[in-house]
This record gives structure tokens, C-alpha cells and sequence, in this order.
């Protein structure tokens, strides 16, 4: 006679809910909360079942109200979704983010330069989707107009980077281009000033004027910007650096250098 056991068996494959086909999981309780306060609630919610749920009665409630269709699944289930990263117990699944065309670029650009002057950021060779979406957040929060990155060497827009911008990657238009540095002399065209960041500049960046339509480039972290991309900027500039590291993560640095435009055009403003 074999021994009884009470110990829970792991649920089969065919009992957990599929994931929806065609929609973009989106995870992490401040992720998944911004989407309902743009306004773009996720078609499905998937919400940690238990104790999970009294922590997350918010977003049920947000869920609710927006017709969202609502499952309860287990936390292993969640687990496999998002790879074992923080899900936080709730993953929201909603239509995939794309980037915008080289095209409507030129056509947003001439709307913007009727208005305040735009600010850009251009992210050359950014890979990881953890700066890009830490990328995204700095210029949601600083008010860029739009990002502009390469078709090639640039990081998908995925959930890692939906996660990690918490709210802005729905925000900011991402734009990609099939030739950077050709883009580049196309917004110099349209007076739009580039100004460009390396370590081996000899200018600071406090030196710059960021008044008037102009573009930020940051490099890929370590490697930097690429020849062409630097050859195509107005003037390059580097952060004052006092301790002993070189270089700082790019999304800190693109902070930084953010918020630096933010402030001057901030003083121009009021004075």
C-alpha cells in the first residue's frame, strides 16, 4: 500500500490560462497602474490569487471599471509569464508598442517648430532594455518631443522596457530611422542645433544652449557614440566628472543632461 501524501501537486501545463495571442505582457504593479491613468487599460488582467489580492485592490477596482477581462492565477503562473522578474503580482496584457516611421518624424517635426521650441533625444546604439525604458521615463518627465533611435542596434520595445519606464514608453513617440546620421543632417536642415555627449569633449555640458530646437545624443554605454553619429552633431560636451569613475550608466547620464535643458529653458521662460 503506498503512502498517502496531502503535499499539493504542480498544477499541468493544460490547467494554466493561455496567454492571450497577439498582446504584449506588461508587468509590475507601477507599470501596469500607469496604463489605466493614460488611459490605455490592458484588455486582460492577470492578478495573483490569495493575499495578493488585497494588496491589489486598486487595481482590481481599476480593472472593473474599465472592463478589463480579469483572471486570478496562480503566482507560478506569473512567474513563467515574466521570466521570474518582479511581476509584483499582476501582469497586464495589452496590443504591442511600435515604433513610429522615419516619416512621421519629418511630418511631427514641422508641427512642433510651429510651437515651442522641440527638444529630442537621440539614443545611438542603446541596447539594453532597462536604459531604454529608464530613457523613456527621464524624457517623459523632462517633456521631449520624441526619441529618435536606429532600426539597427537599438533595444526592442518590449515589457522589459514598458516595465522599467513605468507609464512613458505609451507616452513619448518612439521613432526609427534607417540611417542615422543621415537624420541627423535632415533636423539640422529643419534648425534643429545636435549637440552630442563624450568624455573627450572639451566643452561642459552647462556651456550648451538648449533654448532654442535642438536634439541630445547619448552614446551606447562604454562604446560611446558612433563616428558618424558624432561627426554629424553641431558641438559635443561631457558632464563634469569629479570622482573616480569615467563614465556614468547612460540613463543616469541622459538625466542629467535632461534636465540641464529643462532648466535653461526654464530660466528663458520667466526672464
Amino acid at each position: 500500500m503506498s503512502r498517502s501524501t496531502s503535499r499539493r501537486q504542480p498544477a499541468k501545463s493544460q490547467d494554466r490560462p493561455r496567454t492571450p495571442d497577439g498582446l504584449e505582457s506588461v508587468y509590475g504593479v507601477h507599470a501596469v497602474r500607469a496604463l489605466f491613468e493614460r488611459g490605455q487599460p490592458p484588455k486582460v488582467l492577470w492578478i495573483q490569487q490569495g493575499h495578493a489580492e488585497q494588496r491589489l485592490e486598486a487595481l482590481l477596482q481599476l480593472a472593473h471599471a474599465a472592463g478589463c477581462d480579469l483572471k486570478r492565477v496562480a503566482r507560478e503562473t506569473l512567474d513563467g509569464v515574466s521570466n521570474q522578474a518582479s511581476h509584483q503580482g499582476v501582469i497586464g496584457f495589452c496590443e504591442p508598442l511600435v515604433a513610429e516611421s522615419e516619416t512621421t518624424l519629418w511630418w511631427r517635426l514641422e508641427q512642433w517648430l510651429k510651437g515651442e521650441p522641440p527638444l529630442l533625444l537621440i539614443l545611438d546604439g542603446v541596447t539594453d532594455p532597462h536604459n531604454l525604458g529608464a530613457c523613456l521615463r527621464s524624457a517623459d518627465a523632462a517633456g521631449v518631443n520624441g526619441v529618435i533611435v536606429p532600426k539597427d542596434k537599438s533595444a526592442p520595445l518590449n515589457a522589459t522596457v514598458r516595465k522599467v519606464a513605468c507609464g512613458a514608453a505609451e507616452l513619448v513617440p518612439v521613432f526609427q530611422v534607417t540611417n542615422l546620421a543621415r537624420c541627423m543632417d535632415k533636423l539640422k536642415q529643419q534648425g534643429v542645433w545636435i549637440t552630442g555627449t563624450a568624455g573627450e569633449a572639451d566643452s561642459l555640458l552647462y556651456d550648451a544652449d538648449f533654448t532654442a530646437p535642438c536634439a541630445l545624443v547619448m552614446g551606447a554605454e562604454g562604446k560611446g557614440m558612433r563616428r558618424l553619429t558624432r561627426e554629424a552633431c553641431d558641438g559635443l560636451v561631457k558632464l563634469p566628472m569629479q570622482g573616480g569613475v569615467s563614465s556614468l550608466n547612460v540613463s543616469v547620464a541622459t538625466g542629467i543632461c535632461l534636465f540641464e535643458a529643462v532648466r535653461q529653458r526654464g530660466l528663458a521662460a520667466s526672464g
